[in-house]
């Protein structure tokens, strides 16, 4: 009995081998089928030929590629991938194609057609027949080819189509004017830099006789103001302050502080204590002889007596005649978004670039005006919170902006940290992750300042917000006063030549 069951053990193939034998097998297959339709294959193939042509008839020519696909399939399968779905679908592909072409050829789709089309034809009749074999031979390539039928792009196609029609009413910019999305990449130029500087340039005349330069890249742009109301988003979708900063013993860690610098013949008097969510920090006031190099000298001591790293020594204290010492909080509050979204200081502001970047010490909120920062550097080490950042600035401009009056380009080379903006009405392009658009994309936007650059130099004004209030909203007051004396607003809105920016 052991002997035997040795010899059967001997006998069975690893499965490995098994797929690579069967692999070879139908790659053979499917090259004897080929030369045996050019007879080539011997009398052995020209039989074999002649009943394949008996049994599927026209379908013979796909044989040798459902055994090549079969044979890719068995070779996938050493890595673990054997495509099943795949091999299905290929097999329903070949039964519906020769059930069809038995339908629409009768004779030419062999027995195995005539055998699959005969009990369809007589339950729902010849045309009925045809549309069921071409819905499965449909689903059958979607299956090999893992595709989607694009009715969202058809549908894409067509609102594009009709909003080009309407620029075109407004503008007088022929629909065939507009350009290309810069998320679009040229096959000619692998670069990516050569299509950005062949991107065609449109001039339009507005009716004020200035001459405006719209990119190809304008077309996802709108061509006319919107002043429809926006309702941002609910401030319950953002964080609250969460939990309370964990300072330790306050009279402790100050009089160790106190304690360290007089070991260094440094006096000094401890004066306020100032908690914030993340740091404490404690004021001191040197005597006057003191030099503060000095003690800015022994963060390192000061962080090795009050065990806590990093500390930061303030000196002195912006407005004050004192040094601040700031201590890492054993426990860190959250300060939530939604509490300085939520804050009248935001709320109240009439500036469309506020944003939010946190609280200081004693708990109050801080806005920034990105306007007044047009070159913005966010850095740090891993951890420190860039992204965390990155998130605060741009809720906050979506929070206090519509779609009409703020435009983004993002572009996030890693694809995980912005891809979640993609469908924001917002965007003037998708997520950009691919460097070569990129490119593209930023080339468009320069190209975009220097133009609007060239409007506020032709309308004599300093700024954005002072093309606004001087330019268009005098203008746009007049529209709706037009707007209620005519039939349509198309036709007011022709009255009018500016463009908001």
């Amino acid at each position: 009995m052991s002997r035997k069951s040795k010899n059967e053990k001997k006998l069975i193939l690893r499965e490995e081998t098994l797929q690579g034998v069967l692999a070879v097998l139908f790659f053979a297959a499917g090259l004897t089928l080929i030369f045996a339709a050019f007879g080539r294959a011997g009398s052995g193939g020209t039989f074999l030929y002649e009943w394949l042509v008996r049994f599927a008839g026209v379908g013979f020519y796909l044989i040798p590629i459902l055994a090549f696909v079969i044979s890719a399939g068995f070779l996938r399968a050493l890595r673990g991938l054997f495509p099943v779905k795949k091999t299905i679908g290929a097999f329903v592909l070949f039964l519906s194609g020769l059930g069809m072409v038995e339908l629409i050829f009768p004779m030419e789709g062999g027995w195995l057609g005539k055998t699959l089309a005969a009990p369809l034809v007589e339950l729902f009749d010849i045309y009925i027949s045809i549309v069921i074999l071409a819905a499965c031979f449909v689903i059958a390539l979607l299956i090999m080819f893992e595709a989607s039928i694009p009715i969202a792009s058809f549908g894409i196609w067509w609102k594009e189509r009709t909003e080009k029609k309407v620029r075109t009413k407004i503008t007088g910019l022929d629909a065939e004017e507009v350009g290309e999305d810069p998320s679009e990449e040229s096959d000619e130029d692998e670069d990516g830099a050569g299509q950005a500087e062949n991107v065609e340039e449109k001039k339009v005349k507005v009716k004020n006789g200035m001459e405006a330069v719209v990119p190809a890249f304008a077309g996802k742009i709108p061509a006319r103001p919107s002043w429809r109301p926006y309702t941002p988003p609910s401030l319950s979708l953002l964080e609250a302050d969460k939990g309370k900063p964990g300072v330790g013993d306050i009279k402790a860690n100050a009089n160790i502080i106190k304690r360290t610098l007089q070991n260094f013949g440094i006096e000094v008097e401890m004066d306020e204590i100032s908690i914030g969510p993340a740091v404490t920090r404690y004021a001191l006031k040197p005597a006057e002889s003191v030099r503060l190099s000095k003690i800015v000298a022994l963060q390192r001591e000061l962080e090795l007596a009050l065990a806590a790293h990093p500390i930061r020594i303030e000196a002195p204290i912006p407005g004050k005649s004192l040094v601040g010492i700031e201590i890492p909080n054993t426990v860190k509050a959250t300060v939530g978004l939604a509490t300085m979204l939520g804050s009248a200081e935001f709320a109240s502001s009439e500036k469309p670039l506020l944003m939010s970047l946190g609280k200081d010490l004693s708990g109050k909120a801080h806005f920034a005006n990105l306007s007044k920062m047009p070159h913005t550097l966010i850095a740090g080490t891993t951890g420190s919170g860039k992204s965390v950042t990155i998130h605060t600035i741009l809720t906050s401009l979506l929070f206090r902006n519509s779609p009409d009056d703020l435009k983004l380009i993002l572009i996030d080379p890693k694809r995980v940290e912005l891809t979640l903006y993609n469908k924001i009405p917002h965007l003037l392009t998708p997520v950009v992750t691919e460097a070569k658009k990129a490119i593209l994309a930023l080339k468009w936007a320069a190209k975009e300042m220097d133009r609007r650059y060239d409007i506020l130099e032709s309308e004599s004004v300093r700024d954005i917000q002072s093309y606004h209030k001087n330019i268009v909203e005098p203008e746009y007051k007049k529209l709706e006063k037009t707007a209620k004396t005519k039939k349509g607003d198309e036709e007011a809105e022709e009255t009018t030549g500016v463009e908001k920016l």
